[in-house]
């Protein structure tokens, strides 16, 4: 059964959309995927350590969605896709090495229901190399660093491939310049606001400082995909229409609608289909807009219940469920999805702005599966 928006959030798709954009993902997915694991400088990839670190994650294969969106945002302004399927993939291997160190920061064992690569590495150590608790957590957190420092370096070989399918030098210099300039700056200060606005004790930075930190972290990637595909799209053309911008201020807003869509999975999903304990950003102490808004919603017993779990390591399965509780009963996560709607419908605004293609159907058809998705 296909998922549906939260109630009050833009127009829930149709039977019929939603299987064009089912078949579009697993499409886009295949050829994103097909193109990373028969990389031919994958060689390069050593030793098999690293080698297989780099591929932990790839190899478990995520939903593609930024892919997804460069393409077709590609293909919307009359490009064709298949010029931007290696930019495609090395949006997804950037994707990759943010989730290595995140998983590192966050102290997360799981993703996707498998052992984080730090700590795929420090379970190896421990068994085959005889290394005691503290080295082998060590050489863990060594290999993930080391694994996502590479995956970073791909990215930009991957961008150059460009040039073998067509798209014009001065072209793909712009799209490394702005991944070198714009992204990663953006994407690791937000990163660092996010771990800031969690030490404890720290003074609340407010709702519109975590939004900001939010566009950082999250959706400047989104903005980055759309706008890269558009303009491999547009071959280098006038963009008179400001189609490219069109399409980052669409997926910069959906991206900020996605992050508070997960923080709400974060405390609500089926822990299966999460792949990491349910209610784990509390007790690694995330400042999430949707805690930060039962924080200012709850009175003095039910801010005491949330405060008493935030960044507690080893408070019980029970206290993490009543503080879960507690935070829906303020009406914190039904806020939080009611701005994750809004966030979709300015975005869709945006999109308003391109031509009625099928391209832009999908596209749509992207932003309100943001919302959808279980996990």
């Amino acid at each position: 059964m296909e998922p549906a928006v939260a109630s009050g959030g833009p127009a829930n798709l149709t039977r019929e959309e939603w299987s064009a954009f089912e078949e579009a993902l697993r499409h886009r997915r295949d050829l994103v995927y097909d193109y990373l694991n028969t990389w031919p400088g994958a060689d390069a990839f050593r030793p098999p350590e690293i080698h297989d670190a780099l591929f932990s994650y790839i190899a478990r294969r995520g939903k593609a969605l930024r892919p997804l969106l460069l393409l077709l945002s590609c293909a919307a302004v009359g490009g064709d896709e298949w010029e931007a399927v290696p930019a495609a993939a090395a949006v997804e291997v950037f994707q990759t090495w943010t989730l290595v160190h995140d998983d590192i920061i966050d102290r997360d064992r799981t993703r996707r229901g498998k052992p984080t690569v730090h700590a795929q590495y420090e379970e190896r150590a421990s068994r085959d190399l005889a290394m005691d608790h503290r080295e082998a957590a060590h050489y863990g957190i060594t290999v993930g660093i080391l694994a996502g420092d590479l995956q970073q370096s791909w990215c930009y070989a991957l961008l150059s491939d460009l040039l073998d399918r067509g798209v014009e030098p001065s072209i793909v210099l712009e799209l490394v310049r702005r991944m070198a300039t714009f992204l990663t700056p953006q994407l690791l200060e937000g990163e660092m606001l996010d771990v800031q606005f969690s030490i404890p004790g720290a003074p609340s930075p407010g709702e519109e400082a975590i939004l900001d930190m939010l566009s950082k972290k999250t959706a400047a990637l989104l903005e980055y995909a759309a706008w890269c595909g558009a303009k491999i799209g547009l071959r280098g053309g006038d963009d008179e229409d400001g189609y490219a911008d069109a399409l980052g201020n669409f997926a910069r807003l959906c991206g900020t609608a996605f992050q508070l869509h997960d923080d709400i999975l974060g405390l609500t999903a089926d822990e299966a289909l999460l792949g990491k304990p349910v209610g784990s950003d509390l007790r690694e102490g995330k400042l999430t807009y949707l805690v930060s808004c039962a924080l200012a919603k709850g009175d003095d017993f039910q801010r005491s219940i949330i405060r008493g779990v935030l960044g507690a390591q080893n408070t019980s399965q029970g206290f993490i469920e009543m503080a879960i509780k507690v935070i829906h009963d303020t009406g914190a996560i039904y806020d939080t999805q009611s701005l994750a709607n809004s966030y979709i419908e300015q975005g869709l605004q945006q999109l308003e702005k391109l031509p009625a293609t099928p391209q832009r159907e999908l596209l749509r058809a992207w932003a309100l599966y943001l919302l959808a998705r279980k996990h």
